[in-house]
């Protein structure tokens, strides 16, 4: 045979054809199913932040997106599955959006990174998405629950062993803010003694106050210490008549968020979420006599939170939202002890102590968690799951026992120094924050959705039945 013949008789070369046009034909559509994506012109300063409280297993998440650039189109992922059988949702000329998002019943409790992705123009971020655990009510027959209704934009209350009052602060909406209040109430019975409406910020023409926030009191010099947070400073108002003493200039604490007396040492610490320093004060002269700068040993930047302290010792203690960790500082010499990591959790919000024990009680807000941490060996002895949001924390001398609220769960967990909840109390809409008296009686504020919510805006003593 000529080897340069075919030996392909004609139908077996039509075959051959036949199955070539077949692969040329499949590989044309592997090639399209594997075809590599358009890369159109990026966002390039695309500032999209995407915020949501999370929700029980079941039950739908409230998503709010922000800053986004107006007509972006958002699809949000899971694990490489689209949320929502792929709806997407486009952004307002305001920048923002609106999802829900269906949990599963089957969920696992915890915090899960979400992806967005985003078109017209081209952008991505990832965000967290917490399934919160569902911790029900429980033992509630065992505590005796008053409540009053106060004024709209409770935030925060301080109590007075010397007079026997709670002071109580209020603030609504976001700047400009024109109701903000102070509140004098009797501790036995909630009723309101005094209130005034704060003065206006100086050189504002849109009628902001100098709103109040946090609260302590200090009962060495007869005094109430308040942050203006929106205004970057603070305020000292006399508790008899709740006249105005001192208002700081702006700046004087950048974003001032919760302030603490030490009497014994005559000096208040303010702490400035979005920094990593404690500003302090003299109560007496009420000048700014330090600023304490921390730390963090992560890569992060501290941004302080809640305060606690044990005069005794003379620490105060703060806690690190952006870095989960939990601080030490000398109340004598304004410096940093120790910073003390605290792993497993997200969003350290609150912080109390309890000095007998040596332990510290944090709580979580972005993991819904209690951390109890023993301060001489600086390790966790316990992480509590104690409800949606656990934002603020007080320790009770009298019972032992923390007292944790939950701003989105609704509750109030009593928790003791084994790690055991003993009890999951109503809280209302908002739970807010958390005082004590030290003769076992403690304070919850709980914030309002709006003027015409009847749970919200309350204050409660909670006293365990004998």
């Amino acid at each position: 045979m000529n080897l340069h013949q075919s030996s392909v008789a004609p139908r077996g070369r039509r075959v051959i054809a036949q199955a070539g046009l077949l692969l040329a034909s499949l590989s044309l559509s592997i090639a399209a199913a594997y075809a590599a994506p358009v890369f159109d012109k990026p966002d390039a300063d695309f500032n999209g932040r995407i915020f949501s409280a999370g929700a029980l297993p079941g039950a739908e998440a409230q998503l709010m997106g922000r800053s986004f650039t107006p007509g972006q189109v958002v699809t949000l992922y899971r694990g490489g599955e689209a949320l929502n059988n792929g709806e997407k949702y486009t952004v307002t000329e305001k920048g923002t959006f609106e999802a829900k998002v269906a949990i599963p019943a089957d969920a696992v409790a915890g915090v899960h990174p979400i992806v967005a992705s985003v078109a017209n123009p081209y952008a991505a971020t990832v965000f967290d998405l917490k399934v919160t655990a569902e911790v029900p009510l429980s033992n509630e027959a065992n505590y005796t629950l008053t409540s009053e209704k106060l004024v709209q934009g409770l935030y925060q209350s301080a109590y007075s062993p010397k007079t026997n009052r709670l002071f109580v602060t209020s603030a609504v909406g976001r700047p400009p803010v024109k109701d903000s209040r102070l509140l004098k109430l009797n501790a036995d019975t909630l009723a309101k003694e005094a209130e005034i409406t704060v003065a206006a910020a100086d050189g504002r023409k849109d009628g902001h106050l100098n709103a109040v926030y946090g609260v302590a009191v200090d009962d060495a010099n007869g005094n109430v210490w308040t942050t203006n947070t929106r205004s970057n400073t603070i305020a000292v108002y006399k508790q008899s008549d709740l006249k105005l003493v001192k208002q700081f200039e702006d700046g004087a604490a950048t974003h001032a968020r919760d302030v603490i007396i030490d009497e014994g040492l005559n000096k208040a610490f303010v702490s400035t979420p979005g920094q990593n320093t404690v500003e302090v004060f003299d109560t007496k002269s009420l000048e700014h006599v330090a600023t304490v700068t921390i730390d963090s040993a992560s890569e992060k930047k501290v941004s302080t939170m809640s305060l606690a302290i044990d005069p005794e010792a003379a620490r105060v203690y703060t806690v690190s939202g952006s870095t989960n960790e939990l601080i030490v500082i000398d109340a004598k010499k304004n410096a940093v002890v120790k910073v003390i990591a605290i792993p497993g959790i997200k969003g350290a919000a609150g912080v109390a102590v309890d000095p007998k024990q040596q332990r510290a009680y944090v709580t979580a807000q972005g993991s819904d968690h209690l951390v109890i941490v023993d301060l001489r060996s600086d390790k966790v002895l316990h992480t509590v799951t104690v409800g949606g949001g656990a934002l603020n924390v007080a320790f009770d001398p009298v019972s032992g026992n923390a007292f944790v609220a939950n701003r989105t769960g609704g509750t109030l967990t009593v928790v003791n120094g084994e790690g055991k909840i003993v009890a999951n109390l109503p809280g209302g809409t908002l739970p807010n924050h958390v005082a004590v008296d030290g003769k076992g009686d403690v304070f919850l504020i709980n914030k309002s959705r709006g003027a015409d919510d009847a749970q919200g805006d309350r204050i409660t003593r909670v006293v365990p039945k004998k």
